[in-house]
């Protein structure tokens, strides 16, 4: 009924760990090796006899879709060789793959990553499981999958599987390394289908990865010249970035015309959160405390704590600030083990 389907090169360091948790599940694993100069064809044929040598071309869509090529089964579920699967309900799995058969199924995706000595954990959904005979993907760099000429998409919906991703964590040098890559296959992207929303909001996100705010606001604003639909995953996660690309190129009151798209966007904590963090740069402090209260209140969230202790740990500092202290450590206290509220609660105790 269901392969899963990998493009891989050098990943002998992730790739057994990653092969061991997908082999209890039995299905098929079908690998496409795109150049590899380290072990990981040897380990990944411990795992599967259905590995394949892949000629690179600078088209992570033309990879993808010549591995799907070799599967036995119509339905592919893609895997990345850094993604660790953490639960698989396999009967509800396949129940839902008959319930919606021309559907995309969304795997839960857990990033846990560090920034400047702070820990960061993000879910969110992406779409993963699909029949081969009724998309395919498109795009050289962060491609997507689209229906083949003629099909109409099929409905989303969420799968019971959840995969740990650890992708996004390295020191600033490793990350520059990695999305200087990413960055000159997204322009040549872009060469050939001029300005495309998408493309645009995925250089936006290689140069933020890189700590280069101000180069990655300039993308994200031309995308954003765009009529989006702000239904979208990636058009939520654009207008979140843009504002956590101002805020930290100090670009405090330009983040305010996040307002004008308030009532769109509003619809999860992470969002509310950021309003509250845009306020509370710009010393509106009432406004600030309001957005981090009503965050607290709002259960969808991509971002952990965005709903609890960093938007109680905020309004603490608020507290601080102004000289309230008792308030303040009301709400550090809020915060549970939360570090930097711990250290705040035990500095305002000693002064």
């Amino acid at each position: 009924m269901l392969s899963i389907c990998m493009i891989v090169k050098n990943e002998e360091n992730i790739l057994e760990n990653c092969l061991e948790k997908l082999s209890h599940l039995g299905y098929e694993i079908v690998i496409a090796d795109t150049g590899s100069t380290d072990k990981s064809k040897e380990i990944a044929l411990r795992y599967t006899d259905k590995v394949y040598d892949y000629a690179w071309d600078q088209d992570f869509a033309a990879a993808r879709n010549y591995v799907i090529s070799k599967a036995s089964n119509e339905y592919i579920m893609m895997i990345d060789a850094d993604e660790i699967v953490v639960s698989c309900d396999k009967d509800k799995l396949e129940d839902m793959i008959h319930k919606y058969p021309d559907g995309l199924g969304r795997l839960l995706i857990i990033n846990d990553y560090s920034r400047k000595d702070e820990s960061y954990r993000t879910n969110s959904r992406i779409s993963r499981l699909f029949s081969k005979e009724l998309y395919h993907y498109e795009g050289r760099i962060h491609e997507q999958l689209i229906p083949r000429k003629g099909i109409a998409p099929g409905e989303i919906y969420d799968l019971p599987v959840h995969i740990y991703h650890g992708g996004y964590e390295g020191d600033l040098d490793t990350r520059t390394k990695k999305t200087e890559r990413n960055i000159n296959l997204l322009l040549k992207e872009l060469a050939d289908k001029g300005d495309d929303p998408y493309i645009l909001y995925q250089l936006g996100k290689s140069f933020y990865m890189r700590e280069e705010y101000s180069t990655s606001c300039e993308w994200f604003g031309k995308a954003l010249n765009f009529d989006l639909d702000p239904r979208l995953e990636y058009v939520q996660d654009m207008v979140e970035s843009y504002g956590y690309a101002l805020l930290n190129s100090k670009q405090y009151e330009t983040a305010m015309g996040l307002l004008g798209v308030y009532d769109e966007f509003a619809v999860s904590a992470d969002f509310v959160y950021l309003m509250g963090l845009i306020y509370m740069n710009n010393a509106r402090f009432k406004e600030a405390i309001a957005e981090f209260i009503k965050a607290t209140k709002m259960i969808r969230y991509k971002m952990d704590g965005v709903n609890s202790y960093r938007a109680y740990y905020n309004i603490g500092v608020i507290y601080e600030c102004l000289g309230q202290t008792e308030k303040a450590n009301t709400y550090y206290s809020k915060c549970g083990d939360y570090k930097p509220a711990l250290q705040r609660l035990k500095n305002v105790s000693i002064e």
